[in-house]
């Protein structure tokens, strides 16, 4: 864990309800695919957990929704610095994708598979992306998962836009090695049950610390209690209990 004060340089809406923003600051260059930010926000008591969806030597991008006051008051900042932990929770494992792995965001749980498809990519494998959203114009980042050389597939739940459905619509016509996915809770459990691979699932929680000293984020898996914020997010197949 790293705490530190990080620079906005560029705070964009990509749609009418998802925000990109690029900071600058210490430590950048260490964040893993899959780890995320707690970020302090003037006037609220709790910080903000947030995906990292790329980082490099001097920059950290994190995307996120505007869903209550937090990221409200988030969205409307154009300049100044904000109080940031980074380098939380364990990331992907990359180790275990095979030769094709196959990445599943629902949502705003595309964003922190995108430093995972660049590096995955970076060593040679053969990356496809599905992406999932409700309807055309909630869309993000489809050109952007292409341009790394990913194969990238959209589904939308109205068909208003590439294949009509769930993720799981996509994902019954390739074949791939491994998964790695991250999500609304109900798309996580629909890829448990039609998958036939092991993968990884990143899993939100309410958080109150975010580093693991308080527990308000444990939760039961196979191997007992873990804490989805020093633990997770990120968890195997195999040591979820989702059989029922």
């Amino acid at each position: 864990m790293h705490q530190g004060l990080y620079k906005i340089i560029e705070n964009k809406p990509l749609t009418d309800t998802v925000y990109q923003m690029k900071l600058t600051g210490e430590n950048t260059e260490r964040i893993l695919p899959g780890q995320f930010v707690n970020v302090k926000i003037d006037s609220l008591f709790l910080r903000r957990p947030i995906s990292v969806c790329d980082a490099d030597e001097t920059t950290v991008t994190i995307i996120y929704k505007v869903v209550g006051k937090g990221t409200e008051a988030l969205s409307s900042m154009k300049k100044g610095t904000l109080d940031i932990l980074t380098n939380l929770g364990n990331g992907y494992d990359l180790s275990k994708s095979g030769n094709k792995p196959v990445l599943i965001g629902g949502g705003v749980g595309a964003p922190p598979l995108y430093k995972l498809a660049k590096e995955l990519i970076k060593e040679g494998k053969e990356v496809t992306v599905i992406l999932g959203f409700n309807q055309k114009d909630e869309i993000f980042y489809e050109k952007e998962f292409r341009d790394l050389g990913a194969n990238v597939i959209v589904t939308t739940v109205d068909g208003s836009y590439g294949i009509k459905g769930f993720v799981t619509e996509a994902l019954k016509d390739i074949e791939y090695s491994y998964f790695y996915t991250c999500g609304p809770m109900p798309m996580l459990k629909s890829i448990y049950k039609n998958t036939n691979t092991s993968g990884q699932f990143s899993l939100e929680e309410r958080m109150g610390c975010g580093f693991g000293a308080c527990m308000g984020c444990s939760m039961q898996t196979k191997s007992g209690n873990k804490r989805v914020c020093k633990e997770g997010p990120v968890f195997v197949k195999e040591e979820l209990l989702w059989e029922d």
